[in-house]
């Protein structure tokens, strides 16, 4: 297992990016990776639109996972409806 940061942007409204982490801690949980821990990254201004928003909610997962699984685990996220985008980047040990 691998050790990965997760950085999420979720949508800015309360009642649409709480679902949406919980979505995402299970989908992470369904595909065998460990999350050792996670925080709100803060709110923040997008460069750019998505999904026809300007701010969104920033939230990084520190995790573990098999590096067979990431690429599962990228199909399911694209999935998400309320995931506005997401990125992983494996931290060295």
């Amino acid at each position: 297992m691998r050790k990965y940061e997760l950085m999420t942007i979720f949508p800015i409204e309360e009642d649409l990016s709480k679902p949406a982490i919980e979505a995402v801690r299970a989908t992470l949980k369904e595909f065998g990776a460990e999350i050792e821990s996670d925080a709100l990254f803060g709110d923040r201004d997008l460069t750019y639109e998505i999904q026809k928003r300007n701010k969104g909610r920033f939230w990084l997962f520190n995790i573990k996972a098999n590096p067979s699984k990431v690429i599962d685990i990228d199909r399911a996220f694209k999935l998400q409806q309320n995931l506005l985008k997401f990125m992983f980047v494996r931290v060295e040990d």
